[in-house]
């Protein structure tokens, strides 16, 4: 007698498709890919699931605009995912999502230890109160992502957290909430996030009534066409409710093409189905087709029934005389070409992730003209096209931009009678500055300065790859500065000793892409589309120091304090009653007082995660009184340094404990003073030394002042 074929065995399309997705996720999101391909870039997790293509088509029905990184690849992603929905069943649920293999394969655990499931009664009350949860967390998902272009649902996903090792755009308590909702409640419930708490489920639900929930639309749409306008949100709430009421007390969907089909004729009425089905369907309970909201044609029924009695059918038709057929790799099969079509189709085309216009009246009928820039590295989500849209506000005779984050590509439509292209150009160009080494002025005392002309540099991401490619060449080259001119000036700092010529220059900024070595092996390739136009025949020096100075960002933060009048000076106490307040800056308070500066320099600090830092920092230590001022800046020695001012009461040893404190205590506001972890560490203490009286008005040597970032504490 031949050996029976184990469950997996009997369901193989399934389980080959679930356990190839998760493994290509992991691969993806590891990292691990770059082993065997190098140049491909790590996802963004976000982008990988249908329920932010969702948002991100809600979002842009809602407010013409797409939320974060999301593309139109996304979009179709999620559309096909609604469609499969309606036409054939929940495809993704039963083959793809990898929250839901996660889930089968906690059950697979649980039935291996040999205890089994809690059963939650299918239509009971507890079973349609909790299925209530997911289309609550939808309507909040939704609502929140179309208002803030968005998406809330990173802050809570389980796939999301553990995607992005739990540092993404997450609400902490609630991501660690939702994995165990997958991981413990899951163990013993069979699927329960799937079942009651996935949004994306309660999506996948509802598009299974698509009549009555089409039919709802158009009586929204209705009634705004009579002058009834109702917010959005009334629809979104309206739909979200009538999916739960539906999926509650019908259950049994519209007709979908394809369907489990039970053959009487074969059956035992044994139940192995059922007790196989991961959401607890029922299937004796249909007489020939199962109907029922939850079924993800997942084909466990089948792999379970060993009289073969189940079967896929279509459009009504029943199973297949002979028993079990070929149409059991039907839906994995389909799930493969619609995930691929999906995939191909949505990089065919892009919708734009903002379409803004503004002060159209001052146009009239005169027609704008439309410019095309690419290579805007900058322009990579919503809210950096936001932010580019508000500095094309401000030049005069733009009215119009979109932006195509997917490929940092923006349309600008502009007066012509006002402005013209070379204007605008001018305008969406940052000046910027990249230093490569740092020279020592001891050493180097001056520096050649040679000057570039380049064309298709828009973004000032483009001269910190450039400068990148020249630390890679192993060249003496400093630094490099940008100027807006048609083509673009860059200023090239370099070793007087160092001869660099036309055709260095060019075959350095000709490369077409940026190729970085990774930490573990591989190597990173950033595509660059620069032209190099020519090197200028002019060599001029400048002094080391003043490329320093030039090159180093600074930071400064000068705070106030509230000083009872009764303690202040006479000078400043005038005019003011006893038990008077007075908000004042500290170096004014602390005027007649002995300063000092307490310093540590380290080269680090201009890397950017620690330049981040600072305003955390600064308003941790300004807290105290006796801190005057708190700054970044470059010493005697021209090395990186951090300063903090300080007066009596405050001591040497207080600022060192202040340093080492962990966690910080920043005020965000009056009523708004959090503990957080400390985000920079010391090792050493500093040193101090103290002001003199001629160094009162400058005390340290600092940025220039359109370099340095000026904040105020909130103290």
């Amino acid at each position: 007698m031949a050996k029976k074929k184990s469950f997996v065995a009997r369901n193989l399309p399934k389980y080959l498709l679930q356990w190839t997705s998760l493994a290509a996720l992991l691969v993806f999101l590891t990292g691990l890919v770059k082993l065997v391909f190098p140049d491909v870039d790590k996802p963004d997790p976000e982008a990988l699931c249908p329920m932010g293509g969702l948002e991100a088509f809600g979002t842009y029905l809602v407010r013409g605009s797409l939320p974060c990184s999301m593309s139109t690849l996304q979009i179709i992603m999620g559309l096909a995912m609604a469609a499969t929905v309606i036409l054939l069943g929940k495809l993704f649920c039963g083959y793809l999502c990898p929250v839901g293999t996660v889930e089968d394969l906690l059950g697979r655990l649980r039935r291996a230890f040999g205890f089994n499931a809690v059963r939650i009664l299918r239509r009971g009350v507890a079973d349609a109160l909790l299925r209530l949860l997911k289309y609550g967390l939808l309507f909040l998902i939704f609502y929140m992502t179309c208002s803030a272009s968005e998406l809330f649902c990173k802050k809570f996903d389980p796939y999301y957290a553990v995607a992005t090792g739990f540092k993404g755009e997450i609400v902490l308590w609630a991501s660690i909430a939702s994995l165990v909702a997958v991981v413990l409640l899951g163990l013993f419930i069979d699927r329960f996030w799937c079942r009651y708490l996935c949004p994306l489920g309660a999506v996948s639900s509802s598009f299974k009534f698509y009549l009555p929930l089409g039919l709802l639309i158009l009586a929204w749409w209705g009634l705004s066409l009579l002058g009834v306008h109702l917010h959005w949100a009334w629809l979104l709430g309206a739909l979200c409710l009538l999916g739960w009421l539906l999926e509650v007390f019908n259950g049994a969907p519209s007709g979908q093409i394809i369907s489990v089909v039970r053959n009487e004729a074969t059956c035992t009425r044994c139940g192995a189905c059922s007790k196989a089905c991961p959401y607890g369907i029922d299937l004796l309970h249909f007489d020939a087709r199962v109907n029922d909201v939850d079924c993800a044609l997942c084909g466990d029924c089948m792999a379970a029934c060993y009289h073969d009695a189940l079967d896929y059918g279509f459009l009504g038709s029943g199973p297949s005389a002979g028993g079990r057929s070929v149409r059991h790799i039907i839906p994995a099969f389909l799930t493969i070409v619609i995930a691929v079509g999906a995939f191909f189709f949505g990089n065919s085309f892009e919708l734009p992730t903002i379409d803004e216009s503004w002060a159209m009246e001052q146009v009239g009928d005169a027609p704008l003209k439309k410019m095309e820039v690419s290579g805007l590295r900058t322009v990579k989500c919503f809210g950096s096209s936001m932010a580019f849209k508000a500095r094309m506000q401000k030049v005069p005779g733009v009215h119009r931009v979109k932006t195509y984050v997917k490929h940092h590509r923006v349309e600008i439509w502009f007066d012509p009678r006002v402005t013209d292209e070379d204007a605008v150009r001018a305008q969406i160009f940052v000046p910027s500055h990249f230093r490569i080494n740092t020279p020592d002025p001891k050493l180097v005392p001056t520096l050649n300065v040679q000057t570039l002309r380049i064309e298709k540099m828009y973004d000032k991401l483009d001269l910190n790859y450039l400068g990148l490619q020249m630390r890679e060449s192993g060249k003496r080259v400093y630094g490099l500065e940008s100027e807006y001119d048609c083509p673009v000036r860059v200023l090239v700092y370099s070793d007087p000793e160092e001869a660099l010529s036309a055709e260095w220059f060019k075959e350095i900024v000709n490369r077409k892409s940026l190729d970085m070595p990774l930490h573990g092996g591989g190597v990173k390739k950033t595509p660059m589309n620069l032209e190099f136009v020519r090197l200028e025949e002019e060599t001029s020096t400048v002094p080391t120091t003043g490329f320093l100075e030039k090159m180093f960002d600074g930071f400064y933060a000068e705070f106030n304090g509230r000083f009872p009048v009764k303690e202040l000076p006479k000078e400043l106490a005038q005019g003011h009653e006893a038990g008077d307040t007075l908000v004042l800056k500290r170096s004014t308070r602390y005027a007649a007082k002995a300063q000092y500066i307490y310093e540590i320099a380290d080269t680090n600090y201009q890397k950017p995660i620690i330049r981040r830092a600072l305003p955390f920092l600064s308003n941790h230590i300004s807290r105290e009184e006796g801190v005057i001022s708190f700054a970044l800046t470059l010493n005697r020695d021209w090395l990186p340094a951090l300063q903090i001012r300080f007066a009596a009461p405050m001591t040497e040893a207080r600022i060192w404990e202040l340093l080492q404190e962990d966690p910080w205590t920043i005020t965000y506001a009056k009523d708004d003073i959090r503990q957080e972890k400390a985000r920079l560490k010391f090792d050493e203490p500093g040193t101090v030394f103290q002001i003199q009286a001629e160094q009162e008005s400058e005390p340290v040597k600092a940025a220039p002042k359109k370099k340095a970032s000026k904040r105020k504490s909130k103290n």
